[in-house]
Parts: C-alpha cells; sequence; structure tokens
C-alpha cells in the first residue's frame, strides 16, 4: 500500500459522489465494508471524531455504489446488506435510481 498523505472527509465525499452523507455513514459504519486502511477516523476533541476516506476508499466506493444501482434488485439487496438501519434503508429504497 502507497503512503497515504492526504484523505477525504465522508461530508466530502458524499459531495464527490453526489450521495447522501447518511448512506455513506451506514456503509462505512461497519468498516469490514471496505478495505482495511482506507476508512480513517480523525479525533478532533477527547470524545469527538470525524470519518474519512483515503483515495482508494473513494474509489471503492464509488465503484461499490454504481455496481449496486444496475438494477432495481441489486440496489434492494445492496441496502439490505450495507445499512443496518431499516428506516434508512426505506428511505434509500424509496429514492429513484439514477
Amino acid at each position: 500500500m502507497a503512503t497515504v498523505t492526504h484523505i477525504r472527509t465522508l461530508d466530502y465525499v458524499a459531495t464527490m459522489l453526489g450521495e447522501d452523507v447518511e448512506l455513506l455513514e451506514a456503509i462505512v459504519w461497519n468498516d469490514d465494508n471496505l478495505t482495511y486502511g482506507t476508512i480513517i477516523s480523525v479525533y478532533t476533541g477527547p470524545d469527538e471524531a470525524v470519518t474519512a476516506l483515503t483515495d482508494d476508499g473513494v474509489e471503492e466506493l464509488g465503484d461499490m455504489l454504481r455496481n449496486a444501482r444496475l438494477t432495481t434488485q441489486a440496489w434492494y439487496d445492496f441496502l439490505d446488506a450495507f445499512v443496518d438501519d431499516p428506516e434508512l434503508a426505506a428511505r434509500f429504497k424509496a429514492q429513484t435510481l439514477r
């Protein structure tokens, strides 16, 4: 793995990918959903942190979401597998696929 020299906050990644930050938070909440080392916690205080991704993490997440949106069924299966909150999953299922 190359040396990481910069990272992007999850808020910024959501903007870059045109995604809802809550969806990205739900996916990266389980750090097993992306390759080890691509999700980074940046502590901004004793009990405060923001989540950030490496370039590889941004690319992996973007690829994952594009592949999941190929069909409605694939999107629903993806949300069922990666979003633990049923209300949040239902909200994203109700949105039209891009």
